[in-house]
């Protein structure tokens, strides 16, 4: 789907090119250790949702602006931090089909990048006495950790109900996209209401974005990371909650004791990933996927109207069709 992302950059294309040399001047440090590293991470970076949600909301409310720039390196220097953090959590050899930092450098040398990574976009807010960025980023950050440290709490039980996925999925995923267009919407000097509505837009489409992936668990395409994940590291996603919720008592005693005690067996995977497709779980989480979509673009539709606000609205339908 690259012409569909490219055709979405087009109101920020010149903003995104630049923004690109401002990335690689955030992370620039004098130890050559680092410095290798950091064009590792630079020469394998994704698709850079997240600046992308930066510029549209910057524009769509008014404007992009030397602040833009800022928030939009200090969001993807946290991203990138979480990222290579999280390799670590899940001993995850690989990143986007490349070896992951821990992978090349052990686990020690890829913590202290992550907190080289994240030391070094607080000190870009700081430096330009950008404290509303900091604020939304910091509040971001808290939460994503809350988020990782709840699911790890209630995978033990693995009986979680639906309105605790959500808060944990809000937490986690989401608040990031929600602080990449609050900081964006904040750069064009919008009044807090209006950034506050931006953050809310961008809330809706991360759920929505994080569902996707779930759905992804219990496909069948190469999607960067294997099928049957989510199971065997006993991750309750929506598509499972779902399919749990009408089992009957000794289905579902026998799904969740698959999960928590053969969750590396091949066959055991692939029976829970038969069992969510036959109760209608992927459906389930398919329609709620579009519910927070919608709701996303009532928001909205109802704070601007311009080409960048229209990028937005293709970017959510990108976030939801995406094939990775």
């Amino acid at each position: 789907m690259p012409n569909q992302l490219d055709q979405i950059k087009q109101p920020v294309r010149e903003e995104l090119k630049e923004f690109e040399k401002h990335f690689r001047n955030s992370m620039k440090s004098n130890v050559a250790l680092l410095d290798k590293i950091m064009f590792y991470i630079i020469q394998r970076k994704g698709k850079q949702i997240r600046p992308i949600f930066v510029f549209l909301s910057a524009k769509a409310a008014g404007g992009c602006t030397d602040t833009t720039f800022n928030a939009a390196s200090l969001i993807e220097l946290l991203h990138t931090a979480t990222l290579v953090h999280d390799d670590v959590v899940d001993e995850s050899m690989e990143r986007r089909s490349f070896f992951s930092i821990n992978a090349l450098w052990k686990n020690k040398v890829a913590v202290l990048v992550g907190d080289y990574l994240l030391s070094q976009g607080l000190l870009l807010a700081v430096n330009n006495s950008e404290f509303e960025s900091l604020r939304i980023v910091a509040k971001a950050v808290k939460d994503m950790s809350e988020g990782e440290l709840m699911q790890i709490e209630k995978a033990r039980k693995l009986d979680i109900k639906e309105e605790i996925y959500f808060e944990i999925i809000r937490q986690k995923t989401a608040s990031l996209i929600a602080a990449a267009c609050e900081a964006g919407s904040a750069s064009a000097g919008v009044d807090k209401t209006i950034s506050d509505r931006f953050r809310l837009f961008g809330e809706k489409v991360g759920i929505a974005f994080q569902i996707k992936d779930d759905l992804f668990d219990y496909g069948t395409k190469d999607v960067g990371k294997p099928v049957g994940i989510d199971i065997k590291e006993k991750k309750m996603t929506l598509p499972l909650i779902y399919a749990l919720q009408q089992a009957d008592r000794p289905e579902k005693r026998h799904i969740i004791n698959l999960i928590k005690n053969h969750s590396k067996n091949p066959k055991a995977v692939k029976e829970v990933i038969d069992f969510v497709h036959k109760s209608g779980g992927m459906n389930y989480a398919e329609k709620k996927m579009m519910e927070f979509c919608d709701e996303a673009t009532t928001i909205l539709r109802g704070i601007a109207d311009n080409e960048a606000s229209h990028a937005l609205e293709s970017l959510i339908k990108y976030v939801i069709q995406r094939e990775k």
